[in-house]
C-alpha cells in the first residue's frame, strides 16, 4: 500500500512575514496529521526571501510541538553545509523531544547559490566531495560507535530514520550502497527519475536499517474543486519557479489568471519540464495523475510538494488529494 507524505517549503507570501509562514506550517502539519499523511518534511534553503525553513531543526521542533503522531523530518539537511556532529546533536535532540517520529533526509547540494559557502565559512566543493564519508560518520554518531573521539549528547542512540535525497544517479548509488531509503526530487528535477530509481533498486544492499529498497518520489500536487481553480492556485508556484530560474527569487506571489499564457515560449517550455511530475486539478484529475505517477515509479511512498498563496487552500488541497489518492 502506497504511503503519502507532505513536503512544505514554509512559504513566505508577498505582504506576509516569516512568523506568519511558520504559524501556517504548524496548521498545515496538524491538518496533514488529521488527514492521514504518514510524514511531514521541510527543507533547508538559505538566503531565500520566500522560504522560512532555513533553521530546519528549529522549524521541526515547532512542527513537532504542534502535532502528536505524524512523522516529522528534513527533506532535507544539506550535509556539506554542516558538521555531522552538530547535525547528530540537533536531530538527537528532536528524537528526545519526539521519540520515534523523526526523519533525517540528507542531500549534498548547498541549498543556496555560491555565496552560501562564504557565509557558512565552508569550502562547499570539498565538503560535497566528502558527503559519503559524512553520511557514514553521522550514522556512526547515532549508533554511538566507540571508535569516535567524542559521543554526541543528545544523539547517541537516537532512533532517527536516515534517508538519502537526490535528483541524480549519485544519490541513488549512495543510498543503495548504504542500504538507506531513497527520496527522489522529481517535483523540480524529473529528468533522471526513472534511471535513478532503477539503479537504486538494482544495486541496493541490505543494512540494519533497511532490508529491501524503499523509494519515495516527489510530485507537485494542487487539488481544488475544479481544474480551473487548481491551475489558478498553482500559478503562484509557477511564478516562484520562473522567478527563481530568472535569478530574481522573492516572496510567494498571489495567483494570476492566465499566467502561463503570458509567458514567452522558452519560459513556458522550462516550466512544463519542471512540472512534469505534477497533479494539478480537480479530485478526478489529481487521482488520475497520481495514479499514473505511482505506476510509473512504483514508489513505496509519494510526497506531495506545492505551495499556495492562501495557506487554507493548501490545507484543502491536501485533504482533497489524499481522498483522491486513497481512492485509487
Amino acid at each position: 500500500m502506497t504511503r503519502f507524505a507532505v513536503l512544505d517549503l514554509v512559504p513566505v507570501v508577498e505582504g506576509g512575514s516569516e512568523g506568519e509562514a511558520l504559524a501556517a506550517a504548524a496548521r498545515l502539519a496538524r491538518a496533514a496529521e488529521v488527514f492521514g499523511y504518514h510524514r511531514y518534511w521541510v527543507a533547508e534553503h538559505h538566503g531565500m526571501p520566500g522560504i522560512a525553513s532555513a533553521a530546519t531543526a528549529v522549524t521541526l521542533a515547532h512542527i513537532g510541538h504542534a502535532t502528536s503522531r505524524i512523522r516529522i523530518g528534513a527533506g532535507g539537511i544539506m550535509l556539506p553545509n554542516h558538521s555531522p556532529f552538530v547535525i547528530a546533536e540537533q536531530f538527537g535532540t528532536l528524537d528526545a523531544l519526539f521519540p520515534g517520529r523523526v526523519d533525517l533526509g540528507l542531500g549534498r547540494a548547498p541549498g543556496a547559490d555560491a555565496r552560501i559557502g562564504q557565509m557558512l565559512r565552508k569550502d562547499l566543493m570539498r565538503s560535497a566531495d566528502a558527503f559519503p564519508n559524512d553520511v557514514v560518520e553521522l550514522r556512526a554518531l547515532f549508533a554511538g560507535d566507540a571508535r569516535l573521539p567524542l559521543q554526541a549528547t543528545p544523539g547517541r542512540g537516537a532512533e532517527v530514520e536516515l534517508w538519502i535525497l537526490g535528483s541524480s544517479l549519485f544519490g541513488a548509488q549512495l543510498a543503495a550502497l548504504l542500504g538507506l531509503p531513497f527520496a527522489f526530487a522529481s517535483h523540480f528535477a524529473p529528468a533522471a527519475l526513472d534511471q535513478a530509481l532503477a539503479l537504486y533498486r538494482e544495486r541496493f544492499e541490505p543494512s540494519p536499517q533497511l532490508t529491501a529498497p524503499y523509494v519515495m518520489a516527489a510530485i507537485n500536487v494542487i487539488a481544488a474543486a475544479t481544474d480551473e481553480e487548481a491551475r489558478y492556485l498553482a500559478s503562484s508556484m509557477d511564478q516562484a519557479f520562473v522567478a527563481l530560474r530568472s535569478g530574481t527569487p522573492g516572496r510567494l506571489k498571489p495567483p494570476l489568471a492566465g499566467y502561463r499564457e503570458s509567458l514567452p515560449p522558452s519560459a513556458l517550455a522550462m516550466l512544463e519540464s519542471f512540472r512534469e511530475a505534477s497533479a494539478i486539478g480537480s479530485p478526478e484529475t489529481v487521482r488520475a495523475a497520481i495514479g499514473a505517477f505511482r505506476d510509473r515509479t512504483r514508489a513505496d511512498e509519494l510526497i506531495f510538494a506545492g505551495s499556495t498563496f492562501d495557506p487554507s487552500a493548501r490545507v484543502r488541497s491536501l485533504e482533497l488529494a489524499i481522498e483522491a489518492a486513497q481512492g485509487l
